[in-house]
């Protein structure tokens, strides 16, 4: 496996920590597959994307996922622990797989204390670092505790820069996510739209859809040789409403650029291609994993945000706008001093 032809060298300094404000405000980089690129921002976009263009966007709600607890000591010589937690599966209605540290303190059957009567215990522990979690609340009481005294699991780039805060509740979270938080990560290229631009989309005609993938802790993880060998991720539960689908379906038939807005869109759209090439409901996980040479069948387009080196991110841009011109944008975009990642500036992909 040779990655290194999605590399590249980024400066520190362009990683965003925080949002511009209004969020509309944040640069857009237009990509043209001829090899033209513009400069613009993301307030623009109506006056970039034509009237008959849909817009399909990931509406998965992320979950305050970040956790603080206490480990107490075990006997009369040892000392309390502070151990950070961070949810990423739920495995029941009162169980949850998680991240925690300090890992290597903590063992099976250890109880960890939370804020107010919440507790949790360890009641597994893998090889791969995570831990499996007990509560002793399950349901609808154990979510409402977690939105209450949990806190946004920001990507490692930023967590490791600085802590999340009551801000990061708000930034973090598209203004359409739905109801139930399920997701470890935002989509983050959503987190753009603003209701004022969503609204100005709407003026000119431009459709709005809306898929979901539930985004997991793997998104953050890097590339290894059995994902290149296998071609497959992560899993991540995805779902395709009927009307969704037979509704873009159509679009497409009449000749509608289908544009979807962040690579957990345009994964979700690309895992549930059927036979003949439309698009199927779907509801169900998928660990598709798209690379230059791959088919790329419903996208026509791509909203999304500046990707990590040598990540499975970088190369689906690429196979949708070709390794060499995504190197060239990624150039330009650090040239031009763009702000990089989950709170940064976004591109406008247009093969």
């Amino acid at each position: 496996m040779d990655l290194s032809p999605y590399d590249f060298d980024l400066p520190e300094s362009l990683i965003a920590l925080r949002p511009v404000y209004p969020r509309e405000a944040a640069r857009l980089l237009i990509v043209h597959g001829g090899g033209r690129l513009e400069d613009a921002y993301m307030r623009d976009l109506p006056e970039l994307l034509q009237s008959s263009d849909r817009l399909v966007f990931n509406d998965t709600r992320v979950l305050l996922a970040a956790l603080q607890a206490v480990r107490p000591a075990r006997n009369m010589q040892g000392q309390d622990i502070s151990v950070h937690i961070n949810l990423v599966t739920k495995a029941g209605p009162d169980r949850w797989r998680a991240l925690a540290r300090p890992g290597k303190r903590l063992k099976t059957g250890d109880v960890l204390l939370l804020p107010d009567a919440l507790r949790a215990k360890i009641i597994d522990k893998a090889t791969n670092g995570e831990i499996e979690l007990e509560f002793n609340l399950t349901g609808a009481e154990l979510q409402a505790a977690i939105e209450q005294y949990g806190a946004m699991p920001l990507p490692p780039y930023i967590a490791r820069q600085r802590p999340a805060d009551v801000q990061d509740k708000i930034d973090y979270q598209t203004r359409f996510a739905g109801a139930e938080a399920a997701s470890v990560a935002a989509p983050t290229a959503g987190l753009h739209f603003s209701e004022l631009l969503l609204s100005a989309l709407t003026a000119k005609g431009i459709g709005q859809d809306y898929v979901r993938l539930d985004v997991g802790q793997g998104t953050f993880a890097p590339l290894t040789t059995k994902d290149w060998q296998s071609h497959r991720l992560h899993a991540e539960w995805r779902i395709i409403e009927a009307e969704t689908a037979n509704r873009l379906n159509k679009h497409r038939a009449k000749g509608a650029r289908i544009i979807p807005v962040g690579t957990t869109a345009m994964r979700t759209l690309e895992s549930a291609v059927g036979d003949t090439g439309h698009l199927m409901p779907v509801s169900g996980p998928t660990d598709i994993f798209i690379r230059p040479g791959d088919p790329v069948q419903i996208t026509q387009g791509l909203v999304t945000n500046f990707h990590l080196p040598k990540s499975s991110l970088f190369m689906l841009v690429s196979a949708l706008m070709g390794t060499g011109l995504m190197q060239a944008a990624y150039a330009h975009a650090i040239a031009h001093k763009y702000r990089f990642y989950s709170y940064g500036d976004a591109c406008l992909l247009l093969p």
